[in-house]
Order: C-alpha cells, then sequence, then structure tokens
C-alpha cells in the first residue's frame, strides 16, 4: 500500500499530540494536580509545617475548617487533621491518658480538675515526609512528592488497594468511601500554590500552627526552628517529617 505525503504528515501530526498529552499527564502527575499560579515555581520552595503545643487550645477551629476547605467526608472518623487530647498523671507519666472525640472538630469539655496533671493538645496531620513509606509503597505511582516538598494522591490512578495507608506510620491516610481512592492533608497544595495559607493555619486563633518555606531564606520559620526545642513524631522511623513540633512531651506517640 503506497503512502502519500498527506498521510505521512497526518501520521506525524497524530504522534506528536500523543506524545504532548503523554508528556502532559507525566508533568501532572510529577508537578501535582492542583492548579498554580502563573509564578509559582515549585523548584523555589519547600514546604513544612510548626505546630507550638504550648499554644494549642484544643478548640477544633482547624478540623472544621479543613474540612470544609478540602470537602473531607461528613462522618466520624474522616478526617484530613485532627486534634488529640493528652493527660499525663504525675504518678504515672509513662501511660498517658488519650481521647480525641469526633477527632476534636467540636473542640473538648473539661475532663480533668485543675492541677490534677498535667494536659495539653497535639495536633496531627499528614507529616508530608521527604522519604515516604507511602510513596514507597504504591504500586502505580499515584501518591508522589511534589517537587516542592508534599506529598499528594492522585486520584485519577489511585486504584484504592490501601497500600499507603497501611504504610503510613502516622496514621494520616483513609480510603474516601466516596472515590474509594486514598486521601489525606494535602496542606492545602491548591491554596499555597496561590500564596495562600492552608485553612488550618489561617483559623487558628492562637497562631499555633504555621506554615514554613524552608527554601526561603526570609522565611520566619528558619531563627524559630534554631531558637526552639523542636521535635518530630516517630524520628525512629526516619521518614524525613516535616511536621515540626515545639513543646511535645516524651509521651506522645
Amino acid at each position: 500500500m503506497e503512502t502519500t505525503r498527506r498521510d505521512f504528515l497526518m501520521v506525524g501530526t497524530k504522534l506528536l499530540v500523543m506524545t504532548a498529552a503523554t508528556a502532559s499527564a507525566i508533568e501532572h502527575v510529577l508537578a501535582g494536580a492542583p492548579e498554580a499560579a502563573q509564578a509559582y515555581r515549585t523548584a523555589d520552595h519547600w514546604w513544612a509545617m510548626l505546630i507550638d503545643v504550648d499554644k494549642c487550645i484544643g478548640g477544633g477551629h482547624c478540623v472544621r475548617a479543613c474540612k470544609t476547605e478540602n470537602n473531607v467526608i461528613d462522618e466520624p472518623m474522616y478526617f484530613r487533621t485532627w486534634v488529640e487530647r493528652y493527660h499525663i498523671n504525675m504518678s504515672d507519666p509513662d501511660h498517658p491518658l488519650v481521647d480525641s472525640p469526633d477527632g476534636g472538630i467540636n473542640g473538648f469539655s473539661e475532663k480533668y480538675a485543675e492541677g490534677d496533671g498535667k494536659t495539653f493538645f497535639v495536633p496531627k496531620l499528614c507529616n508530608h515526609c521527604a522519604d515516604s513509606p507511602c510513596t514507597q509503597v504504591c504500586p502505580v505511582g499515584a501518591t508522589f512528592r511534589t517537587n516542592d516538598g508534599v506529598v499528594l494522591v492522585d486520584k485519577d490512578y489511585c486504584i484504592g488497594c490501601r497500600y499507603c495507608v497501611q504504610a503510613c506510620p502516622y496514621g494520616c491516610r483513609y480510603l474516601d468511601p466516596r472515590t474509594h481512592t486514598a486521601d489525606k492533608c494535602t496542606l492545602c497544595y491548591h491554596r499555597l500554590t496561590k500564596g495562600m495559607a492552608p485553612a488550618c493555619v489561617e483559623v487558628c486563633p492562637t497562631g499555633a500552627r504555621q506554615i514554613a518555606d524552608l527554601k526561603n531564606p526570609n522565611d520566619p520559620a528558619h531563627e524559630y526552628l534554631r531558637t526552639h526545642k523542636i521535635q518530630v513524631l516517630k524520628p525512629q522511623m526516619a521518614t524525613g517529617a516535616k511536621v515540626y513540633y515545639n513543646g511535645l512531651d516524651g509521651a506522645v506517640r
């Protein structure tokens, strides 16, 4: 069969379109699904979060804002971020009492008498690990880390196998029953890429949460990290967690 010049050009055009589409899909996965502002460059940022435990009052503002902003399923036990209350009885400091009613979304009622031990609140969320176990176990690459250090889930690729849910040492992932795909905190990436703070940071009345861009030399987070006793959850896991806590008690798991 003879191939005309027109046929040859049409085939070439189709190949170019397919190649461009493939490249676009790859870029989508590597750079992150949320649309970024035109001036935003992922290579210029490296995101983390600072949490000052001493400032957290357990009001639940962050949990409510996260649910609303990110359309988190409106059912108990589904949270991208939650708050836990720790109570340490000085007679048994190694066994704290921990509760988190409805993820702390409505705050905490009085439970412990003043002076009866030590009570404090610990917000928790995805730690956006530099060496995240979840990205390592995902069989299809649906869970990935962006160039600016945020761990995301591409729901178009996720097959709902739950491997990442099991691999996360912080219990920060769940399977969304609406989509049957993995879901978790994204640091409100759709806001970050537009120069806005995550919803939980924006509504915190005491400033207990702060977003940090570790590639920005002018970010006050650098001074904060140098001048405070900073810890991460489960450091023995060596995940490169990027949620940094100030005032974290050793009893917190």
